[in-house]
């Protein structure tokens, strides 16, 4: 038999010396590279247009912020929020309506904000566990403190303890800045509730926390209590009063009344805020959600 050449126009085997046919099975198929997606053309360089002048900084003015800025300085929302009330025509600056963004106030500029005058200064609320010896106004006796001593270095806000403590009254005392929360816990119809635990110089009969509880007439004014109870595993002089009134000399008033002396007065609770993880003479500030039920009291 006589052997083949290595004529590419018949192709034989490879033992017959015929050249190799290309194979595209078991995954020898040529490989189609596609054209890269990212690949350009190279263009001409083109000149560099001329850069405009840069207007001149407006000099800023410390006595002027934002807007915006002075809206979320007021605690009212966030300067993204604001901006978007600002567009919508809700905020007025001297009466006018303000919509322009960027538009910059002076501290001393009456702003309004959905109708309401705002201060561009941060609500801040603090709340205390008071010791003894330090009272709201300062000068009960020469040897009692002013309570803001005790919470100066809490903010640089212009914080006002919201009712009033003499230097013998502990407990829990808040400040705040927020003059709508100091009015509402100080008007005489206010719907919170307040504990207070009262130490006596004797037992309290029974018959007059009954009377307490009934309600007094002490100095022309019906006096009533929401609760009261003898504090339990205590002497009968121990005291637990619940009250709505954050006027700690009403209390007094009530077992002053009744021919008693009152040794201590402790506010335990004051609208929902108690003591807890709060030692005596330290302070906290109020959690959002704490704001939120403070409001809504």
């Amino acid at each position: 038999m006589s052997r083949q050449g290595n004529d590419k126009s018949r192709p034989g085997s490879a033992r017959q010396g015929g050249y190799k046919k290309d194979s595209n099975s078991r995954g020898n198929a040529p490989i189609r590279k596609a054209p890269s997606k990212f690949a350009t053309k190279p263009e001409a360089a083109k000149p560099e247009a001329p850069k405009a002048p840069k207007s001149p900084k407006r000099p800023s003015n410390p006595d002027e912020i934002r807007l915006n800025r002075y809206i979320s300085n007021s605690g009212m929302c966030s300067r993204r929020d604001a901006d978007i009330y600002i567009q919508s025509g809700n905020v007025k600056v001297n009466g006018e309506v303000i919509t322009e963004m960027g538009h910059r106030v002076k501290l001393t500029d009456v702003v309004q904000f959905d109708g309401v005058n705002i201060t561009p200064e941060k609500k801040e609320y603090v709340l205390l566990n008071k010791p003894k010896n330090f009272s709201t106004a300062g000068d009960d006796s020469p040897g009692s403190a002013n309570v803001l001593d005790l919470v100066r270095g809490a903010s640089k806000a212009n914080l006002m303890p919201v009712g009033r403590m003499d230097k013998t009254t502990t407990g829990l005392l808040l400040f705040t800045n927020d003059t709508e929360i100091v009015q509402k816990f100080t008007v005489p119809n206010q719907r919170s509730s307040k504990v207070y635990q009262v130490s006596l110089d004797k037992n309290l009969k029974y018959e007059d926390l009954e009377k307490i509880q009934k309600g007094l007439m002490i100095e022309e004014h019906k006096v009533f209590v929401e609760e009261i109870t003898y504090i339990e595993d205590q002497p009968k002089s121990e005291i637990g009063i619940k009250m709505k009134t954050s006027n700690v000399k009403v209390v007094r008033k009530i077992f002053e009344h009744l021919k008693y002396d009152v040794l201590k007065v402790d506010r335990v609770t004051f609208a929902g805020l108690t003591k807890k993880n709060l030692p005596r003479g330290d302070w906290r500030f109020l959690t959002e959600q704490e704001i939120i039920n403070l409001k809504n009291a």
